[in-house]
Formats: C-alpha cells, sequence, structure tokens
C-alpha cells in the first residue's frame, strides 16, 4: 500500500497467482479490454520464453475514499512456470492481496497444490501467512470437461475458506466478480489496519 498524499491517492498492489497456464493472463487481458481506457494506464507486458508477466494500473473511481484519498490498484500477474520461482517472489513483494488462479482441470491439481505451497512460503517470508493475509480463489477453465466439480476444489483448495469464484477467463465469465471481490477483501483489510493503528496510538 502506497499513500500518495499530493494526488490524495491511495495505491493497492493485487497480484494474480497460480500455476503455468492456469489462466492468470487472460484474466488481466480481459479486464484490461473492458475496462473504461480513462480508467487505466496501458498495460506492460515483460515477456519470458514459455510465459508472459503483465501489469497494468487503473483507477477505481465508483468506491469511496479511504480517508479522504482516491484508491487506485496496480494489477500483475506472475510467471506460472517453474523456473520462475525468483521473478514471482519479486512480483508478489509489497502486494496488498492476491488472486489464486486455479486450473480446475483434475491432471492440473499437483500443480495447483504446488503453486499455493509456494505462494504460502513466500508470504511467510514477507510477514504474512495464508491465514491472515487477503486472498481470493478464482476455479478457472469451468467450461472444460474433465474438471473437478467447485465442491471438490473447495476441499481440495479452499484451505482458508476464503471467498471464491468460478471462471472462464478468455471469455470474461467470473472475471470482474472476482476483481470486485479482491478489492472488496483488500480494502476492508486496510481499514481494519488503520482501525487496529489508531486503537494503539
Amino acid at each position: 500500500m502506497f499513500i500518495n498524499t499530493v494526488l490524495q491517492e491511495i495505491t493497492f498492489k493485487i497480484v494474480y497467482y497460480g500455476p503455468g497456464l492456469s489462466g492468470k493472463t487472460a484474466n488481466l487481458i480481459y479486464i484490461f479490454n473492458h475496462i473504461n481506457p480513462s480508467l487505466r494506464s496501458e498495460m506492460i507486458t515483460l515477456s519470458t520464453k514459455e510465459d508472459r508477466t503483465l501489469f497494468f494500473d487503473f483507477m477505481q473511481l465508483d468506491m469511496a475514499p479511504i480517508k479522504g484519498k482516491k484508491p487506485r490498484f496496480n494489477l500483475y500477474t506472475t510467471p506460472g512456470q517453474i523456473q520462475y520461482g525468483s521473478s514471482r517472489k519479486v512480483v508478489l513483494n509489497g502486494a496488498d492481496g492476491v488472486v489464486f488462479v486455479a486450473d480446475s482441470q483434475r491432471d492440473r491439481l499437483d500443480d495447483n497444490l504446488s503453486s499455493m505451497a509456494e505462494l504460502e512460503e513466500a508470504l511467510i517470508e514477507n510477514g504474512a501467512t495464508l491465514a491472515d493475509f487477503p486472498w481470493i480463489l478464482q476455479y478457472n477453465k469451468r467450461d472444460l470437461a474433465n474438471i473437478y466439480r467447485v465442491k471438490q476444489l473447495q476441499n481440495l483448495l479452499n484451505i482458508c475458506n476464503v471467498p471464491y469464484f468460478e471462471s472462464v477467463a478468455p471469455k470474461g465469465a467470473g472475471v470482474f466478480h472476482t476483481l470486485r471481490g479482491i478489492i472488496n477483501d483488500v480494502v476492508a483489510h486496510a481499514q481494519k489496519r488503520q482501525l487496529r493503528d489508531i486503537a494503539c496510538a
């Protein structure tokens, strides 16, 4: 979280995390292409051989100010391939919230579990855990045939009982529901933290 007193803005960093090819990039591309251009910057792409890391920011103008400041959200993805673990840690550093994009296909369960374990390790290095950090689940690729039922995915992946959303990211199904979900969580967490700071002052 970064507070700009000159512009009266408060900036939050949201990271889309998950295994390679789970649909992180598809989420950001859909958001970018379907949001008012006046509310967002250009998208920046850092290319890797097998994957892409994207990030851009936009103003969320229909939310109430936080302590008199307009909220701004920077959205990032992380490269999902195994060899980019160090890059994922760099992108995750300073994040205020995470969308874990899980691949609903049955043959991707191990990849989902490994990625979630890595996320927990990275959060611990930054002084947090999945139990006390704002994150939500997105069960992507719900249009495919060989997928787990949502109830099964809940039992397998939703270890902290966080909000979850079903999606078909390239078609936009569930994409903005997911985005609103993580924004609400991040803002609520920031407001609780401010109340704690006031109480301890």
